[in-house]
């Protein structure tokens, strides 16, 4: 009996938990190509700057840099339930933000999460627990 084989992550935004108080997270598949996937799989991908949105009732991947500075648009594939729910997030102010691509098993995924923005004072207080808990690893 084969084991399943688990998602590992190929890249993280980093930048979303900073930058937002994260919410419901969501993994949903890509539609993708397969130069597309070479480039992830070799771990060519960035997240940063990317974002998600609601075009006619489905959910794309906006700003994806790929390879050598490449920015595609990507479909992502969820169930109209789920993007119905994220239409309702969208509209209580929610922003849609990428997390993390996962890859490792047959299919790549991405988990995107609702998350509301944090103002200058919630990040300058991410910094000083962040700079405090290092300080107290050392000791």
């Amino acid at each position: 009996m084969k084991k399943p084989k688990s998602h590992t992550s190929v890249t993280v935004n980093r930048r979303a938990r900073f930058d937002y108080h994260l919410g419901e997270e969501l993994t949903c598949g890509m539609l993708l190509s397969g130069p597309e996937v070479r480039l992830i799989r070799d771990h060519h991908v960035q997240l940063k700057g990317s974002f998600v949105t609601i075009r006619n009732e489905e959910l794309w991947l906006n700003n994806l840099t790929l390879g050598a500075d490449t920015e595609r648009n990507i479909k992502l594939l969820a169930t109209k339930k789920q993007v119905h729910q994220l239409m309702r997030a969208k509209q209580e102010g929610y922003q849609l933000v990428p997390v993390k691509l996962l890859a490792g098993g047959r299919y790549i995924k991405l988990v995107i999460a609702t998350g509301k923005g944090k103002k200058k004072y919630d990040k300058r207080e991410t910094i000083k627990k962040r700079d405090l808990d290092r300080s107290l690893k050392r000791f």
